[in-house]
């Protein structure tokens, strides 16, 4: 599982709104314009038998501009950072993160928005960006747990394992019962070479969230590279009991059971052929190992994608997955 959970980003924000909105109860009194039309009287000349009768001069017109309240501005940055997190939740990164910059114009000194902009731009791969507006949620709400975990996953995205540890652990003491944040503290102790500590991770991680198929998924690549295979092939079959579709573990499970038993070899076929229709991306091993996949797993996989049986699949996989045409790279 990659370094930045998509789909678990997709299913939990780093600052939950219904939260805030419970912790920041007041409402927005809705302005019903923001321009209010008014009339303009004229006063003509009266002309007279050659005689020019003026009234009294008119005033100079200035046109009348309704300024909404402090209030009703508030309301409208609320209910735009909504907005924008429920399109971060339909997967319109870019969308939400020019409602976000809305929302940190109208609420400068609320974290919410600078948080829900720091995530759009993540997830828009804009990571410096991300970064920048996570400084400014820090600045104003320093005890955020949420907050924290953003930065660690920016890290993350930005190879900065050891500076991940950091401040997920820091968020952590604030809010020790976040699955997401075990998991993103599990794949920074992969990048560092760490297997057991990841391991914890995870598992706590798994515990913490009913179904959470990505640390389940993780806690059999830890298992697979510290030679204790029968565990980890259990928990892949475990994910895909109940997430047939991933493509991750399909593959992983697959090359496990070509390595382990070659009675087994149809399943492993099949499972290879499943994952690389899922997801193409898988028969790089770059990609692989970009999804924190070990040395012994990543070779299980080249040897399985090498057999003949799979010669059309690996073709198919190799013209549709992003970048080089090369199975190796």
């Amino acid at each position: 599982m990659g370094r930045i959970l998509n789909n678990s980003m997709a299913g939990r924000s780093w600052l939950n709104w219904a939260s805030f909105v419970r912790r920041h109860p007041r409402k927005a009194k809705g302005a019903t314009s923001w321009l209010q039309r008014t009339r303009f009287g004229l006063t003509l000349p009266l002309l007279t038998a050659g005689l020019l009768v003026t009234t009294r001069p008119a005033a100079a017109m200035v046109p009348f501009v309704f300024v909404p309240k402090a209030e009703a501005l508030e309301g409208a940055g609320r209910g735009i950072a909504q907005a924008a997190a429920k399109l971060l939740r339909f997967g319109q990164p870019e969308d939400a993160a020019r409602l976000a910059d809305l929302t940190v114009r109208l609420l400068p000194n609320e974290p919410i928005g600078w948080v829900l902009l720091a995530e759009a731009e993540l997830r828009s791969n804009r990571p410096e960006q991300a970064l920048k507006a996570l400084e400014k949620a820090k600045r104003l709400d320093p005890t955020n747990p949420g907050i924290w975990f953003a930065e660690g996953a920016v890290a993350l995205r930005n190879n900065r394992p050891a500076d991940a540890l950091a401040l997920l652990r820091r968020g952590l003491q604030l809010d020790g019962q976040n699955a997401g944040a075990y998991f993103d503290l599990g794949n920074a102790y992969l990048m560092l070479a760490q297997p057991n500590e990841a391991l914890t991770s995870f598992n706590k991680a798994a515990s913490l969230r009913q179904n959470f198929w990505e640390a389940v998924n993780n806690q059999g690549l830890v298992l697979f590279e510290l030679d204790r295979r029968p565990e980890a092939m259990d928990r892949w079959r475990k994910v895909l009991s109940s997430k047939a579709d991933a493509a991750e573990t399909s593959l992983a499970l697959g090359s496990s059971l070509f390595l382990t038993n070659p009675q087994q070899r149809a399943e492993a076929l099949r499972l290879a052929n499943n994952a690389l229709n899922e997801d193409p991306n898988y028969v790089k091993e770059r990609y692989q190992k970009d999804q924190l996949w070990g040395p012994k797993l990543r070779a299980a996989a080249r040897h399985l994608l090498s057999q003949p049986e799979l010669k059309t699949a690996v073709e198919r996989a190799s013209a549709n997955a992003n970048g080089s045409s090369s199975v190796l790279e």
